[in-house]
């Protein structure tokens, strides 16, 4: 199959989306599939030089997170047919309405990744943005309705989905985001990330690898492990990823307040084997998010064996805590205190039998074989009968 995706960009300070299509690409062309990917970055953006496939960079689109671009728009109506299925990641945005439109047109499947952002959660966090969505809900779901299939990433993500807006009639399918095991040296990618940090050689840490921003929780963390740092003078954190928003200074201001400055680390962006190095000699990952779709850096921690402390907003909490891959509590400070104490009081057989918990749980799982198999059987069904999905898929229309 030639697949495209449409994405608004592919650079990995976008976070969890970006990596996503470039690791559903991954899988694709791994099972014999081709993939071309549309966004809307800057063509001359240096990071492009660095995706591993066809990427049309169109440029930045207009009117705040709508993105509306007639350069899109003209791109899709000439290249559509071109493919036997589209794939666009994300809603509330032009390029759903302009995906319809190129689909319908001719005559091409498409699917749609949410990635989460159907969760009634940000409707109630933010009403002022919940309310324009609303207004704009009739065009959205218009795209979500004709689309072969919403494709959520987990079971949490499909149900909850289906309570924040009237008249979800849209066929929805479950398909976990699969990433492959890291290849390179694990002594080098060590090397390479304690090369950006050399004073954690030798320190214990969690690693937090994720955007720093309100919803992953980061003041949570700032504030439980105050509570715990005079008693593990021997454990730091590392905040990794990249600042939305200015919230870095204010967490840095808190840190320093609570006189713990100096157990806490901010590289910034991780990538390549530096963030392959930060992972592998972690104890853990802790992410207490207030809401998370998936979390594919949690499936990176597993596929090299860290267990993940998370909260029950992550949307596979239950899948973690079922294999027993890490602990699972509350998204409050208490939760995220008792996800450190719990760590800290295992012993260090139940810490690696824990380790091995994780890998096994990314094999049965998440693999990248799973997910693009999972992806060719939707689009296989929806092309035999366009306005279907498998029944071994389908979870509600």
């Amino acid at each position: 199959m030639h697949v495209l995706h449409v994405v608004r960009s592919v650079a990995s300070a976008h976070g969890g989306v970006a990596e996503a299509v470039i690791q559903t690409s991954r899988a694709q062309e791994l099972i014999g599939d081709t993939v071309e990917i549309v966004s809307q970055d800057d063509p001359q953006a240096l990071f492009l030089a660095n995706i591993p496939y066809a990427v049309h960079a169109l440029g930045v689109g207009k009117l705040g997170n709508f993105k509306l671009s007639f350069r899109l728009w003209s791109w899709l109506r000439e290249h559509a047919a071109r493919f036997d299925g589209i794939v666009v990641h994300g809603v509330w945005s032009f390029a759903n309405l302009a995906v319809r439109v190129a689909a319908r047109r001719s005559a091409v499947p498409f699917l749609v990744f949410p990635h989460g952002s159907l969760d009634p959660w940000f409707s109630k966090n933010y009403p002022v943005k919940a309310a324009g969505k609303h207004l704009y809900w009739p065009l959205q779901s218009a795209v979500l309705r004709d689309a072969a299939a919403v494709v959520f990433t987990s079971e949490t993500e499909r149900d909850v989905a289906a309570k924040g807006f009237p008249r979800c009639d849209w066929n929805s399918a479950v398909a976990p985001i699969g990433i492959c095991e890291p290849e390179g040296e694990p002594q080098t990618q060590s090397e390479c990330f304690y090369g950006q940090l050399p004073s954690l050689r030798n320190r214990r840490y969690l690693l937090s690898l994720a955007r720093i921003c309100e919803k992953k929780g980061c003041d949570l963390l700032i504030r439980a492990f105050a509570r715990v740092a005079q008693i593990e003078p021997t454990l730091d954190i590392v905040i990794a990823g990249p600042d939305e928003g200015g919230l870095a200074a204010r967490l840095q201001s808190d840190a320093l307040a609570r006189n713990i400055a100096h157990h806490i680390h901010w590289p910034g962006i991780l990538q390549g084997d530096a963030k392959w190095g930060a992972l592998r000699n972690a104890e853990a990952l802790i992410l207490p998010s207030h809401q998370e779709n998936f979390g594919i850096a949690i499936v990176e921690a597993l596929t090299v064996g860290r267990p993940v402390l998370i909260s029950n907003q992550v949307n596979i909490w239950n899948i973690i805590d079922a294999d027993e891959a890490g602990f699972v509590e509350d998204d409050s400070e208490i939760g995220t205190l008792r996800l450190i104490e719990r760590w800290l009081r295992l012993t260090e057989i139940e810490r690696e039998l824990m380790s091995v918990r994780a890998y096994q749980c990314f094999r049965r799982h998440f693999t990248i074989e799973q997910s693009a198999e999972t992806l060719r059987t939707l689009f296989q069904s929806c092309t035999a009968k366009p306005a279907t999905v498998s029944p071994s898929l389908i979870c509600s229309r």
